[in-house]
């Protein structure tokens, strides 16, 4: 449903996104990751027809985004970064206008309006100036306008940026509903949505990408991916240690020390799960076992490991 091919963006001198390729079908909700200035907002306003590539093409639906522009950005329902509108509207004012723009005409527009109106919760404010709105509610105001057609592409831009914790729950249950029926790309920041909602996740840095897998196959590139944390008295620090060090399973241990325990962090060899070897030598040993859980992984790791300032100082390190 989005065909990305060669895509290129110069700005004089400066290269912000450079021959980047992907597809994103039916049913994916795809995490769109860099560090700040990596390129995603650029290409998501390529992608949506806001700025003109510098080579490369963008179809949404087949419809090619330049060359057939309106059809393309009729499929699309688009959140941009801030979320912009007209703060002397209200609510439903706005709404109303975004329906009509959309081409919806007579009984039509109020339905259209009232559904989204609906489905981001904004019934409180509906009659406030946009202006007067907090930060959360303004962004739901953006969100609303995005979904308010029904479109088959959505392209989100922090989509929960300013939310507290239970709207931003509200958002994400409201996108992995909407899933099934469209392709979503969401820029985020926060890794811990894209293990929320994101079926996939693509990391771009320097205006290409580096990653492309789902959260699982990334967080499998964590030197904690499988790594058990064991917590015990601090008494038994050294002979724990010692114990810990003879698993075949585990290829290093890390450990800390605070509130008379000391943590033990196991990681695995070579994929090996340690949690089970680890479990039956603490009921072998009988140690009095204050925590024990194995990690799937840490997307912050990966992602710092990955993307350029973390990679560079790895290098410099290394020579």
């Amino acid at each position: 449903m989005i065909e990305i091919e060669g895509l290129t963006k110069r700005f004089g001198p400066i290269t912000a996104v450079s021959d980047l390729s992907l597809t994103v079908g039916k049913g994916e909700v795809l995490g769109f990751l860099g560090p700040n200035g990596a390129g995603k907002s650029t290409t998501m306003k390529m992608v949506t027809g806001y700025l003109s590539p510098s080579a490369g093409t963008v179809r949404v639906c087949g419809h090619d985004v330049e060359t057939d522009s309106l059809a393309a950005q009729a499929a699309i329902g688009y959140l941009p970064e801030g979320a912009p509108a007209y703060g002397d509207m209200t609510p439903r004012q706005f709404l109303h206008f975004i329906a009509e723009v959309r081409g919806f005409k007579g009984p039509a527009i109020k339905a259209k309006a009232d559904a989204a109106i609906e489905k981001t919760e904004l019934t409180g404010v509906l009659d406030q100036p946009i202006e007067t709105l907090s930060k959360g509610f303004k962004r739901r105001v953006g969100f609303a306008q995005a979904i308010l057609h029904d479109p088959p592409v959505l392209i989100m831009d922090e989509p929960t940026d300013g939310l507290d914790p239970n709207q931003k729950h509200s958002v994400r249950t409201l996108i992995r509903g909407m899933a099934a029926e469209k392709a979503i790309i969401v820029s985020t920041h926060l890794l811990e949505e894209v293990e929320a909602i994101c079926t996939r996740a693509v990391i771009i840095d320097r205006g290409q990408i580096v990653a492309d897998g789902t959260p699982a196959e990334l967080l499998a590139r964590s030197r904690y991916h499988n790594a058990v944390t064991l917590a015990l008295p601090d008494t038994l620090a050294s002979a724990a240690t010692s114990k810990l060090k003879a698993l075949s399973s585990i290829s290093g241990i890390e450990t800390n020390k605070s509130d008379g325990l000391v943590r033990f962090t196991a990681f695995a060899r070579n994929g090996a799960l340690p949690i089970e070897d680890i479990g039956a030598l603490a009921a072998s040993e009988k140690w009095d076992v204050k925590e024990l859980y194995a990690e799937t992984g840490r997307l912050d790791e990966v992602f710092r490991a990955i993307t350029t300032h973390d990679a560079a100082k790895r290098k410099a390190d290394a020579a």
